[in-house]
């Protein structure tokens, strides 16, 4: 029997790219750094923090809009 099925992916994040991460407590503007199998390394283009972490974002959808954007 068929079902309806949400399909996740691993975004495949590329170093140097500008990306927004929508909610959760990471949520906000974030420049990629670097990215392995295992961990993304990002940077906040505010107050300049680095952190990496273990892969956690899905690739939802590309859009034109501000960045970073002004709160």
């Amino acid at each position: 029997m068929k079902s309806n099925v949400a399909v996740f992916r691993p975004y495949p994040f590329q170093a140097g790219e500008k990306i927004f991460i929508e909610s959760g407590p990471r949520r906000g503007d974030w420049l990629v750094l670097a990215c392995d199998e295992k961990k993304v390394t990002l940077r906040c283009p505010i107050s300049k923090r680095e952190f990496s972490w273990d892969h956690f974002c899905f690739h939802i959808e590309n859009r034109e809009q501000e960045w970073p954007l002004s709160e």
